[in-house]
């Protein structure tokens, strides 16, 4: 294929998935919104099943939906009927996922769901299947045909049912009230999480803390700046902050005279420092940083005195920026 072919074979496919994904908004009613309003009020966990490629995306919904405040586990329809019945509970809602909705896994799996009394929420390309039949809440993920230029390769139709199930996880975190703070909770690790709970406090602790005096030598505040390795100095007088000096600063001074033995911290220093409070988070300096074009802020304490420095390098290393 030459490569023209190949993108408009990538286009149709993007196409033919987008189409079906738009197709859905037709098919919401309030089956739809009734099935998240008996999720939400459920006191079980959410179990979702499925075979096939439909596990699959089956896995992936478990997990938007654990990140997002509403438990949730994933059972294989094949293996449930050997054994792993045992993971559903009194309480639990089960969600069955199939495209056809008349696999013969499905069809023995349902009666025993219903044998159990759990609620079951099917979502199905034929709500008029063994599946949707036999759900008391049915969502419909029909579509007019596969991606796969044979219609075999489930491809669109796993595409519509995993849309399906990000719109009940967003739905059930809209109800839940989930806030940042709750999804930091469920994501410590990595940038994402660091995002979301890391502190000014966090990085500051691990700095040092330059400081010079207005009356100190540039020498001197060369020497602090070199020393404390964060590009900068702060200038402290009765324990106030008052200024600050940036190696940007010392090179400018340098570009303007050669002698500096008479120049003392305060003359070259900038008098309006900006600055961040020690309990702020860190994405927060990543946005004022930004915003000013600048490598470094002042952090303050609980009572506006200095608490140390925070380098756009320090938001770097952990993965905020």
């Amino acid at each position: 294929m030459q490569a023209s072919n190949i993108l408009s074979v990538a286009r149709d496919t993007i196409s033919n998935e987008a189409k079906a994904v738009e197709k859905l908004q037709d098919y919401l009613n309030d089956e739809f919104a009734h099935a998240v309003q008996h999720l939400y009020n459920s006191k079980g966990r959410v179990i979702i099943t499925g075979i096939g490629k439909s596990a699959i995306i089956a896995t992936k919904i478990v997990a938007t939906l654990n990140s997002t405040g509403t438990p949730a586990i994933f059972m294989h329809a094949a293996d449930a009927i050997h054994g792993d019945l045992g993971t559903i509970l009194k309480d639990d809602t089960v969600i069955c996922i199939s495209k056809s909705g008349n696999t013969p896994e499905i069809k023995v799996l349902v009666p025993l769901i219903k044998s159990f009394k759990n609620t079951l929420i099917g979502i199905t390309g034929n709500v008029d299947s063994f599946l949707g039949k036999h759900s008391d809440f049915v969502l419909n993920a029909a579509i007019e045909k596969e991606a796969c230029p044979n219609n075999l390769a489930p491809t669109t139709s796993t595409t519509v049912q995993l849309v399906l199930g990000d719109a009940l996880a967003v739905c059930l975190l809209h109800l839940r009230g989930f806030s940042s703070k709750d999804f930091a909770k469920y994501h410590p690790g990595g940038a994402l999480g660091k995002k979301l709970y890391l502190r000014i406090s966090d990085i500051t602790a691990e700095n040092q803390q330059p400081q010079v005096n207005p009356e100190s030598s540039i020498a001197d505040v060369i020497v602090e700046i070199s020393e404390k390795m964060l590009g900068v100095a702060v200038v402290i007088e009765n324990e106030e902050i008052v200024g600050i000096i940036t190696d940007g600063d010392i090179r400018r001074m340098l570009s303007k005279t050669q002698d500096f033995s008479h120049l003392k911290a305060k003359d070259i220093m900038g008098s309006s420092p900006k600055t961040i409070s020690n309990d702020a988070m860190a994405i927060d300096a990543m946005e004022i940083l930004e915003e000013n074009g600048i490598s470094q802020l002042i952090a303050k304490n609980k009572h506006g005195k200095y608490a140390g420095v925070v380098h756009l390098h320090n938001l770097i290393k952990e993965g905020i920026i």
